[in-house]
C-alpha cells in the first residue's frame, strides 16, 4: 500500500434543543469529527519489513476477495459500513418515515444515517488513497436488498437497526486485534465507540428506561462489548441476505 493521508469531516446536522438520546449521539459524532479522521497508508517498506501485497483486496476466481492484513481489515470495515449506510439511507428516505416514527426517533435515525455515511465515505477515501490500484483493489459499491424488512413498520426497522449496530460493534472489537498499523487502530477505536453509541441509542428506543442499552446479550461478564472475528461476523451478516454482491474473505481471520 502506498503512503498517503486522508481527512474526512463530519456532515453537519446541527439542531437546537436536542433530546437526550440525540445529544448522546451528537457528542459521539462531534468527537469523531474532532479527530480529523487522519489515516496514513502503509507501504511495502513499512517497519515490519513484511508485505501483504499477495493478499491485497481484489478479484480472485471471479469474485472480489476482501484481502488480508490491514488492507483486508479496512476493506472488511468498508463493506460493513456500506451496508449500514445503505440501510439508513433507505430508512430516512422511506415514504412512511415521517408517519411511522416519532420526531425524536426521526432525529435519532437521521443522525445515525449521517454518521454511517461519514464512515462509508471515510473508508472509501482512505482506501482509495492507500491502495496501489483502486480500479482493481478497491471494493466496488455493493448491491443490497431487504426482503425481510418492512420499512413502513417501526419494529421491523428498529429491530434491523439493532442487529446491524450490535454486529458492527462486535465486528470492530474483534478485528482490532489484527490491525498492525497504529494509525488504523486508533481510527477503528474511535469509530467503534460511535457504533456502540448507535447500538445503545437504538436499544433505548426499543426498550426505553431499561438496561437493554447495555444488555447481557451484548456485554460480557467483564462489562465489555462482545468481540467476534471476521470469520464469525461475515457468515452472520450473509445470513441476513441483505448483501447481494458476492465476495469472499479468504485471508481474514
Amino acid at each position: 500500500m502506498k503512503n498517503d493521508k486522508v481527512t474526512v469531516s463530519e456532515i453537519g446536522t446541527q439542531t437546537a434543543g436536542l433530546a437526550s438520546r440525540r445529544s448522546f449521539l451528537k457528542l459521539s459524532g462531534l468527537a469523531l469529527a474532532g479527530t480529523g479522521l487522519l489515516i496514513a497508508g502503509c507501504s511495502d517498506d513499512d517497519d515490519s519489513g513484511s508485505t501483504n501485497d499477495d493478499k491485497l483486496p481484489g478479484v480472485r476466481d471471479g469474485k472480489f476477495d476482501l484481502g488480508g492484513g490491514d488492507a483486508g481489515i479496512l476493506t472488511y470495515a468498508y463493506a460493513l459500513e456500506q451496508l449500514e449506510a445503505d440501510f439508513y439511507t433507505r430508512v430516512v428516505n422511506g415514504s412512511s418515515f415521517r408517519s411511522v416514527f416519532s420526531t425524536e426517533e426521526q432525529n435519532v435515525l437521521v443522525d445515525l444515517y449521517s454518521h454511517e455515511v461519514i464512515h462509508r465515505e471515510f473508508f472509501k477515501r482512505a482506501l482509495t488513497a492507500a491502495l496501489n490500484n483502486t480500479s482493481g483493489e478497491l471494493l466496488p459499491d455493493l448491491q443490497f436488498a431487504y426482503a425481510s424488512v418492512n420499512f413502513s413498520n417501526r419494529d421491523s426497522v428498529l429491530g434491523t437497526a439493532k442487529a446491524l449496530e450490535d454486529t458492527g460493534v462486535r465486528a470492530y472489537n474483534g478485528a482490532g486485534q489484527f490491525i498492525t498499523t497504529p494509525d488504523y487502530l486508533v481510527v477503528a477505536g474511535k469509530i467503534v465507540s460511535v457504533e456502540a453509541r448507535h447500538a445503545a441509542a437504538i436499544r433505548d428506543l426499543i426498550s426505553p428506561k431499561s438496561a437493554s442499552f447495555a444488555g447481557n446479550d451484548v456485554v460480557d461478564t467483564n462489562g465489555l462489548d462482545l468481540a467476534d472475528k471476521p470469520s464469525k461476523v461475515i457468515p452472520d451478516v450473509a445470513a441476513l441476505n441483505f448483501i447481494q454482491t458476492a465476495f469472499t474473505a479468504k485471508y481474514l481471520p
